[in-house]
């Protein structure tokens, strides 16, 4: 398997493609510009199985139904989030971008507990990491030593928690239980902003001195 990692829309997000060697893929937060990103796909020539959303804040979310329309894939999202990509008030568009306000149509299905997630040939383990929204969750590969954890670690930072249903005391929770409780060498694939390790955010992650 491989991965690869794709920067959308005014705010930079990432989104990422987990893709094996015959370009099946999974789509993990497509967050804007879906020509862009539709265009890429096939030119070259990927098979998208489904969109995996970390959580439905409207940066993550701006590409879902482009994408899901044209390759008519199932789009997962944590059900504490279910009417969030419905939803410009909670999902933080009518506040950031007022004139231009992001939703999506409902997702198709819902994570609601943790454990080993399946998708076509991709087998994944999924983990509730709640505090920068409530339905916040990271998918780990053993086989490639990478998380996927959306907005809740980022190199030398955190996800912010002033947004709906944002808890600092429980993001630390879950980066210090979930994030930081992989091996070192694991890769955290942020939301934004470049990669980085467990290990380097665990020497050098400000943030997380002292907690």
């Amino acid at each position: 398997m491989h991965w690869r990692q794709i920067p959308l829309g005014i705010l930079q997000t990432n989104c990422y493609l987990l893709y094996n060697e015959k370009k099946d893929c999974v789509i993990f937060d497509p967050g804007a510009e879906g020509k862009k990103l539709l265009s890429f796909l096939k030119k070259e020539r990927f098979n998208p199985l489904a969109i995996l959303l970390t959580h439905a804040h409207f940066d993550h979310i701006g590409a879902v139904d482009e994408i899901r329309d044209e390759y008519q894939i199932p789009v997962y999202v944590h059900k504490k989030e279910a009417g969030w990509l419905g939803n410009s008030a909670v999902n933080g568009s009518a506040h950031f971008v007022p004139n231009h306000p992001v939703t999506a149509k409902p997702a198709d299905k819902f994570i609601s507990e943790e454990g080993v997630f399946e998708v076509g040939p991709f087998s994944l383990e999924v983990f509730e990491t709640p505090g920068h929204s409530p339905g916040s969750v990271s998918y780990y590969s053993k086989e490639l030593e990478v998380v996927f954890a959306g907005d809740t670690l980022f190199k030398e930072g955190i996800g912010r928690t002033d947004l709906v249903d944002g808890n600092a005391e429980q993001l630390l929770r879950s980066i210090h239980d979930k994030l930081l409780s992989l091996p070192e060498e694991t890769y955290v694939l942020p939301g934004h902003g470049p990669v980085t390790t467990v290990q380097d955010e665990m020497d050098g992650n400000p943030f997380l001195n002292g907690y």
